[in-house]
């Protein structure tokens, strides 16, 4: 869950219902020339990405408070949907049903202002899957709301193919910023064979350059050096911004070829990824696992110790991040 670390910084520290009203009015960095998006009324009931809506938000934070409403369906999360369900109807069987307690499979904070989902597949036996992670954040705060979508499919060590990452993050109505990588699992310097089998051969530089093309994208760089460094040469991320009075703009590219791209993306690592095993010695292995660990690791470091504690209540929060902790197989500090 590699996203941009900067934003996610400027999230309000989680609000108790008497201080809600004094919250920091949010200031997010995707909107630089477009208004801020503003906080509309759900045309739909359920939150999760798949599966039918449940009970838990509202259980979760005691029957006094206020039930959180789930946001509008953006584009983006219909983009994210279609993708986990091309996802789950290739991989079928190699998936195991969704084991994740429902007061993380939808959660919210004590204030009604964030909500937010997890779905965690692990592979079934004899798998190369590891597990294929589905989550979405949203948060209300005065002046708008920022919206994560995520899509994680891990592999494990039995091939050394590329994991597959789509983060979406939108802040402003006009405006998001693209993250979608096949997550490399070995230095590509090092071993130009696999930069050739994954990344050459399968022209994924060409699907990266359909999104930076657009008038409206521009590069995103990470302030985060560990994150630019575990991504790959062909990896989109992009802040596209439509400017002010962009929201219809926004949609259509979102629809259009943001949709066009991921699915593409999906459908290369289906293709060469999902299916690939590998040969390796005990010493690749272990290099392989450990190379794993360390991108999982610093994720939850950067990412979720850092911006859920600040949107969720304490207990919230932490039964969110020990499941993610239990799906990459990270253990506690």
């Amino acid at each position: 869950m590699l996203r941009p670390e900067h934003c996610l910084r400027l999230l309000p520290p989680v609000a108790t219902p008497g201080l809600a009203a004094s919250a920091a009015p949010f200031c997010c960095p995707l909107h630089r020339r477009g208004a801020v998006h503003q906080f509309r009324p759900p045309r739909a009931p359920a939150l999760r990405l798949g599966g039918k809506p449940s009970s838990a938000v509202r259980a979760s934070a005691g029957p006094d408070a206020a039930v959180a409403p789930a946001p509008p369906e953006m584009p983006q999360r219909e983009v994210a949907r279609a993708l986990a369900e091309k996802a789950v109807a290739r991989l079928g069987p190699r998936l195991l049903p969704s084991a994740v307690p429902e007061d993380v499979a939808e959660f919210r904070n004590g204030a009604g202002n964030a909500v937010g989902s997890l779905d965690v597949r692990r592979g079934a036996p004899g798998s190369s899957i590891d597990f294929m992670l589905e989550s979405t954040l949203h948060c209300k705060v005065p002046n708008g709301a920022i919206d994560i979508t995520s899509i994680l499919i891990f592999l494990n060590t039995m091939t050394d193919a590329p994991h597959f990452l789509l983060e979406l993050i939108q802040g402003s109505s006009t405006s998001i910023v693209v993250i979608l990588d096949l997550l490399p699992r070995k230095d590509l310097a090092l071993h130009p064979d696999y930069l050739q089998k994954y990344y050459e051969n399968t022209r994924m530089d060409e699907q990266r350059s359909k999104i930076e093309e657009l008038p409206q994208a521009r590069p995103y760089r990470s302030p985060s050096l560990f994150v630019r460094s575990a991504c790959s040469p062909t990896a989109v991320m992009v802040s596209i911004d439509c400017g002010q009075g962009g929201e219809g703009t926004l949609e259509e590219i979102v629809h259009g070829q943001l949709a066009a791209v991921s699915k593409e993306f999906l459908q290369i690592w289906l293709d060469c990824c999902a299916d690939s095993t590998a040969e390796m010695d005990d010493a690749e292995r272990d290099c392989l696992l450990k190379r794993d660990q360390i991108v999982r690791s610093k994720s939850i470091e950067v990412d979720l110790t850092a911006s859920l504690p600040r949107m969720f209540d304490p207990d919230v929060s932490s039964r969110v991040i020990s499941e993610i902790r239990k799906a990459f197989g990270v253990q506690e500090p």
